[in-house]
């Protein structure tokens, strides 16, 4: 049978929202913010194959660089504490190429272009945005540096049996050099800027962590004594000892994870400070 009530006066057969009275629309909440390690998982994936395509070129310029410094230095060490210096030095650059350098002009160009933005809309902390970049970038560090630590060893005969240490030396490395990085490309206030920072990041990297330190004048080696790669070329370079001391090694590791964590808390709050502009 088919009702003769108009719709208008017809009963509405859903109830009003709790606490609701009936005029409007009850609005949504909002999601909860995304936890950290999830956020991170995520923006690492997205970073690391948006930046695939760039791999092999990145790979081979680095590695390159790293291997023709120690053929020239080759020339001029012939062994002992100062090639072992030469290699881990060589070794640690590749991670400073890719680490700082380009992370630097990744985050400078992000601000100039207006891709923070992007990333202030999502509910993913911080924290991920900074980590996750700067473990995709510091993961493509890995090839180069096992290679160009295996040929300096073999060009200088340094025993390879500790190489091991690379899996200690390579994040935590990373990790300092990319949070530094990534705090120069996001302080910089303009994308030029940011690319010349990275570069003279690199430079120091190169003339500071290859040249041995017994060469270098008392002032020059306290500028070395700041730069957070350094206490990773000292781990890898000791590894290559016969008799390694573990415990000065662990030392210097642990000093690079806490300067790591430093600077990845400063890269951080440059994040948060460059969103909210």
């Amino acid at each position: 049978m088919t009702s003769i009530i108009p719709a208008r006066t017809a009963p509405s057969r859903v109830p009003p929202a709790s606490g609701s009275s009936g005029t409007g629309p009850v609005a949504a909440p909002l999601a909860p913010r995304a936890r950290l390690l999830p956020s991170l998982v995520a923006v690492y994936r997205a970073q690391l194959s948006r930046a695939r395509v760039a791999r092999i070129p990145l790979l081979f310029v680095a590695t390159f660089q790293s291997v023709g410094i120690m053929v020239l230095m080759r020339g001029v060490v012939d062994g002992g504490s100062e090639a072992r210096a030469v290699v881990a030095g060589s070794s640690v650059l590749v991670v400073a190429f890719v680490a700082l350098n380009l992370l630097a002009q990744y985050f400078g160009q992000l601000r100039a272009s207006g891709g923070l933005d992007h990333y202030a809309t999502l509910p993913v902390p911080p924290a991920a945005v900074v980590l996750g970049a700067a473990a995709a970038y510091a993961s493509f560090t890995v090839p180069g540096t096992v290679f160009t630590a295996i040929t300096g060893s073999v060009l200088f005969q340094l025993p390879m049996t500790h190489l091991w240490i690379l899996v200690a030396v390579i994040p935590l490395s990373g990790a300092a050099l990319a949070g530094l990085g990534a705090a120069l490309g996001l302080l910089a206030p303009r994308p030029e800027l940011a690319t010349l920072l990275g570069q003279l990041g690199m430079s120091a990297a190169l003339l500071l962590g290859v040249l041995p330190a017994e060469r270098l004048p008392q002032p020059v080696g306290w500028a070395r004594d700041l730069l957070p790669s350094t206490y990773g070329v000292e781990a890898l370079a000791r590894s290559f000892d016969a008799r390694p001391d573990w415990g000065l090694i662990a030392f210097f590791l642990a000093i690079c994870a806490a300067v790591g964590v430093l600077s990845l808390a400063v890269a951080t709050w440059a994040y948060r400070r460059a969103a909210v502009r």
